[in-house]
């Protein structure tokens, strides 16, 4: 077929599908208004891939609403490679489609779908054609999607049509390409080759109203005229846009045919799925014989093949079925619902749906059967849509509530926080506040956990407890009205939601009885005035261990289980929960889980992982609306960068956590901003700012004000208290973490506990106390810290002029630094091991040859922009020592003023030696 003016779009397709043959696989969106000619530009590449394995399908309007429905006309041409493809690949895709019983996995379908491609890719190129993809029912869109971002690497080339911008959904950051109308000449040309003989005045008329869409070039001249006529063409008003023209002119040629073949016309367009048996048992009744079929096909609008029934155009269907009556639409829905069988029940709903005028609990319940088989093949938006329409359908208003309580809950699922508050406010306003509760398993206070006030959060949680549809809904409603009273740093509301899930009746399921010792050892750490409670922690990590299966719920937040020192074994279980999360797409849980998995890696020095799981998780949480763990994210991004030492980013993400967590309350959040603020200053050299962050996390009233991370960060605080003199505060944060590690046993804890016996209380058992620290069993899982305690330890010894023992205690710090890349603590680790060579250490030609060591140290620390109190409170001198030796410093290095330092380069000739030892 030629096509008209089209020369940029086809060196597009012919450029991509040369790439796709020489292994560079792509995507590509082709989008535009209906009739554009997008599909004829698919027809065309299918025909320029000569050689390639060509799979195609097609989107319709009655099968958006069926899972993998269009994955099914895709693959059902190489349905015999499944027998090829990994055994839990195969079991998913075949559950898919309709094959097997088996679960519907939308991960594994995924992988199974891209397996089965590339496989295919090894024999010769493959070409995936998906025609009008606004109406691909959504489990496939997103199968695709996942498809077409993952064979840059594979000879495949997928190509989708559109009516819209793909900038958003599941074709999102595919590249796109915008079908435009053809020019006025190009418009001509098209019309005198569809019309031979057509006059001149006839190629104008078409050409001026049909707007360069070449499907109204090819239709308009055809309709109510003969070509040759010089009759104006009888269409709307010049305003009107090209797509109601066309439909208006469709129903004119509808109309003209006779009732049977109106009739069956009207069938095949409501029925929308192709398929030819369904359209003629329902004919049946509306005198539909073999010569209407006939009828039918030589009007040019429908045709069929074997089974299959299908329209010329897209456009034809929308146009027939718009322009009939009600009664007509209802009439061929009940027509198809009844000649459907009675297991094809997402279909029966859907037509009976679509025929119904007034209330039918019949129908709803047929609707809300199809969802619950939506559900269970991963199809939550799917679910929501259904269970959405089968509440309008209800008559009491009592199962309207209830539908719309579950809907929310399916779209919570599937991750759209919005839709689900919108659905539960329509559900509280229509129905009894407990049945509501009770149908949405408790979600407005989930909803208020991740996006509104924690103690608010709480209150419904305990409230919605009473009425929890089963014993497990139960114990996560409880689980989480603990885990918000924690959030708000309420220690009384706490206890208060603890005490009632341990009072819950879990009735005959054994996996919760194992669940709630765990629930009451990690939560009951303090009493309601904030002092540690003296229940033994025995058995924790045995605990935790039978988990792997529970909700996301019933696990400790990741800070509470950094402090009991089980992170290893949380992660683990958090590594379960996120892939199947990703498999049954419950967004919503998965960025939940994503921010909890963050904490663990940064705490157990897997930074890089932490970023790609913070990141991750804030993408996902700002998707889904889940405005708390994207805060969460926030916090551990930016305790991340402190230890980097990337104050920028530090200030940027704690200044948009705390924008959400100060107002709401969330102290937990707040207190998880403040952190790395003080970190950030502490290992900058600014104890006293340092102080100005980490001292509200134990002010009570203070928004900050939170037990756990007041417990966590007690190490920084006792460090920076030292730094400026503070020998009260630095005691008693050693206090705190003494009374923690008696009662956890925590490896960090008691590491910590040396430390700070070394760092605060000094002198010749000093070094006992390091070494101790060093030896405590587990200790080493954080290497930070770890590396922390090895770099003071070596600052000790240097300062004992013990060099040999120093040296070898700095550079196995510096190594674990500049493997994190924690910066400001690696500069200083080589700043000490500088001093650490002395005086005489040979020095090489820079401009630092002239120093001191302790003058070189000063200088580095001042063009750091440390001020002179700052860079004493780091050496243990006096600030009169400091300004000292920059005056020796000033002349020595040919500079008059502070400003000058940051010229010079001081760093150079220590970075040779220390490489020399390893470091």
């Amino acid at each position: 077929m030629e096509l008209f003016g089209r020369d940029a779009e086809t060196a597009t397709l012919h450029r991509l599908i040369a790439r796709a043959a020489d292994g560079a696989g792509s995507g590509l969106v082709l989008w535009g208004e209906p009739g554009i000619g997008k599909t004829a530009l698919l027809d065309h590449a299918v025909e320029a891939a000569a050689g390639c394995t060509v799979l195609r399908c097609r989107g319709t309007r009655m099968e958006a609403g069926l899972a993998f429905a269009a994955l099914h006309e895709l693959l059902w041409p190489v349905i015999d490679r499944l027998d090829a493809l990994p055994g839990p690949q195969a079991a998913a895709l075949r559950g898919a489609l309709g094959l097997s019983r088996d679960a519907a996995n939308r991960f594994l379908i995924g992988a199974a779908v891209l397996s089965m491609v590339s496989e295919l890719a090894r024999e010769r190129p493959v070409l995936v054609v998906v025609d009008d993809a606004q109406w691909i029912d959504e489990a496939t869109a997103h199968c695709l999607g996942f498809l077409a971002r993952r064979v840059g690497g594979d000879p495949v080339l997928v190509l989708l049509t559109g009516h819209s911008d793909p900038a958003s959904g599941p074709w999102e950051g595919l590249p796109a390409l915008e079908v435009g109308g053809l020019t006025d000449d190009d418009a001509r040309a098209l019309v005198a080759t569809a019309v031979p003989g057509a006059r001149q005045a006839l190629i104008d008329d078409v050409t001026r109203e049909a707007g360069g869409n070449p499907l109204a070039l090819h239709e308009l001249p055809t309709l109510d005229r003969a070509p040759d006529a010089d009759t104006p063409l009888p269409l709307l008003g010049d305003l009107v846009p090209i797509g109601p023209r066309l439909r208006q002119a469709f129903r004119a040629r509808v109309a003209a045919l006779d009732p049977p073949v109106r009739a069956l016309l009207l069938l095949a367009a409501a029925e929308d799925r192709g398929d030819r048996l369904v359209v003629q048992r329902a004919g049946a009744g509306h005198g539909v014989d073999p010569s209407t079929w006939d009828d039918a096909v030589r009007s040019g609008l429908l045709r069929t093949s074997g089974s299959r029934v299908e329209f010329r155009h897209p456009l034809i269907p929308a146009a027939i079925y718009d322009g009939a009556a009600f009664g007509e639409r209802q009439a061929a829905h009940r027509a198809l619902a009844a000649s459907l069988p009675t297991d094809a029940v997402e279909e029966r709903a859907w037509h009976l749906a679509a025929a119904a005028d007034t209330a039918d609990e019949d129908v709803a319940a047929l609707l809300e059967l199809a969802a619950e088989k939506s559900l269970r093949c991963g199809a939550g938006p799917t679910a929501v849509r259904t269970l959405r329409r089968a509440a309008e359908l209800s008559p009491a208003p009592a199962d309207g509530a209830r539908r719309l309580a579950a809907a929310a809950r399916a779209a919570w699922d599937a991750g759209q926080a919005e839709t689900a508050g919108q659905l539960l406010d329509e559900a509280e306003r229509l129905g009894d506040e407990a049945a509501v509760a009770r149908a949405g398993g408790g979600l407005r206070g989930i909803l208020e956990f991740t996006t509104g006030l924690p103690e608010r959060a709480h209150h419904y949680l305990v409230r919605d407890m009473r009425v929890a549809p089963s014993s497990r809904c139960l114990v996560q409603l409880g689980s989480v009205a603990v885990r918000a009273a924690w959030s708000a740093g309420r220690t009384d509301l706490q206890q208060e939601a603890l005490q009632r899930l341990l009072a819950a009746d879990t009735g005959d399921d054994p996996s919760l009885t194992e669940q709630l010792p765990a629930l009451r050892i990690w939560w009951a750490c303090y009493d309601e005035t904030g002092a540690l409670t003296p229940i033994a922690p025995d058995g924790t990590g045995d605990l935790i261990g039978r988990l792997v299966t529970a909700a996301w719920e019933l696990l400790p937040p990741a800070p509470l289980a950094q402090a009991w020192g089980i992170e290893s074994l949380l992660h683990d279980v958090l590594r379960v929960q996120a892939a199947a999360l990703r498999r049954r797409h419950e967004l919503a849980a998965l960025a939940v889980v994503l921010s909890q998995t963050a904490v663990l890696d940064l705490a157990t020095g897997r930074w890089g992982a932490a970023e790609t799981a913070g990141t991750d998780g804030l993408a996902l949480a700002e998707e889904v609306g889940a405005d708390h763990v994207a805060t969460q994210c926030r916090g551990t991004l930016g305790n991340l960068a402190a230890g980097r030492g990337d104050e920028p980013a530090v200030d940027e993400h704690t200044t948009r956590a705390l924008q959400v967590s100060v107002p709401q309350g969330v102290r937990a959040l707040t207190g998880s901003a403040y952190w790395p603020r003080g970190r950030a200053a502490l290992f900058a050299g600014r104890p006293q700012e340092a102080l100005g962050h980490l001292v509200p996390l134990t002010e009570p009233g203070h928004d900050a004000a939170h037990p756990t991370f007041a417990l966590l960060a007690a190490v920084d605080t006792a460090e920076a208290a030292m730094q400026v003199g503070h020998l009260d505060l630095a005691e008693s944060r050693l206090a705190a973490v003494t009374a923690w590690a008696q009662r956890s046993g925590a490896p960090w804890a008691r590491s910590a506990v040396h430390r700070l016996h070394a760092l605060i209380r000094g002198g010749p058992a000093a070094e006992s106390s390091y070494r101790a620290a060093l030896d405590v069993a587990g200790a080493e899982n954080h290497p930070f810290e770890y590396a922390r305690t090895r770099l003071l330890y070596g600052e000790w010894l240097r300062r004992a002029r013990r060099r040999a023992d120093a040296r070898h205690q700095l550079a196995a710090a510096a190594e674990v630094f500049a493997r994190l890349g924690a910066e400001p603590l690696r500069r200083r680790s080589l700043r000490e091991q500088d001093l650490t060579d002395g005086p005489a250490a040979r020095r090489g030609p820079g401009p630092s040859a002239g120093l001191t060591a302790q003058e070189l140290r000063v200088a580095r620390l001042a063009a750091d922009d440390l001020t002179n109190r700052e860079i004493a409170a780091q050496l243990l001198i006096s600030p009169r020592t400091v300004a000292h030796h920059l005056a020796n410093v000033y002349p020595k290095l040919g500079i008059a003023s502070r400003a000058d330092l940051s010229r010079i380069d001081l760093l150079g000739d220590l970075r040779i030696r220390v490489d020399a030892h390893g470091g």
